[in-house]
């Protein structure tokens, strides 16, 4: 297969940054890199254009890297709730994922966040606090607070409470038989010393 060196004109994804001069296919090259005006051919005239490209990429990545880090400080002063389906028990229904770590961002915080940049460490499957890592830019590194809650309120002490209420009632209902019977027995017993002194 044909190659061709190009000079990148914009960033492409495992490939390279403007300003770069790769080898590609000839074929990706005059088919979609060319036209899509990401890359232009390597010449004398095109290599002139490469400062102006490195300045360019300079300033873009300084920007970023600015914009990163102020978004490191303001996102390391938050916490994200992330609300789940569990169970009656507290226990999750699958994990959270990136996606609604950087869904609920934008919903609470109107903060759009890249979900690629949101790294989770080990799978979170459980509910309460947790932290995961943000990769906001090759030298911006951050971590955010998550509160993962439950969509259904755990409704276990409630139900020990109605199934707690009917026994009392019942031990009540003992202890006045028993009093009763007690109360009861006094008035036998004097029934019965009648009856053996008019035998007498």
């Amino acid at each position: 297969m044909a190659k061709t060196e190009v000079i990148l004109t914009h960033n492409i994804v495992g490939l390279g940054g403007e300003s770069d001069q790769v080898r590609v296919a000839a074929g990706y090259a005059r088919n979609y890199l060319f036209p899509q005006h990401l890359a232009i051919p390597v010449s004398g005239a095109n290599k002139r254009r490469l400062d102006a490209l490195r300045q360019r990429r300079a300033e873009r990545e300084a920007h970023e890297f600015n914009t990163m880090t102020e978004l490191s400080k303001g996102l390391s002063k938050l916490v994200c709730v992330v609300k789940v389906k569990a169970g009656e028990d507290g226990k999750m229904f699958g994990t959270v994922t990136p996606g609604m770590i950087a869904d609920e961002l934008k919903h609470q915080f109107d903060v759009t966040l890249d979900k690629r940049k949101i790294y989770i460490e080990t799978p979170i499957k459980t509910l309460g606090e947790h932290e995961v890592g943000l990769h906001l830019h090759a030298e911006v590194k951050s971590t955010l607070k998550i509160r993962v809650e439950s969509t259904t309120p755990v409704a276990a002490p409630v139900t020990e409470a109605a199934g707690e209420a009917p026994k009392t009632e019942k031990r009540g209902k003992r202890v006045e038989k028993v009093e009763a019977a007690a109360e009861e027995k006094p008035k036998a017993a004097a029934k019965t010393e009648k009856k053996s002194k008019k035998a007498e």
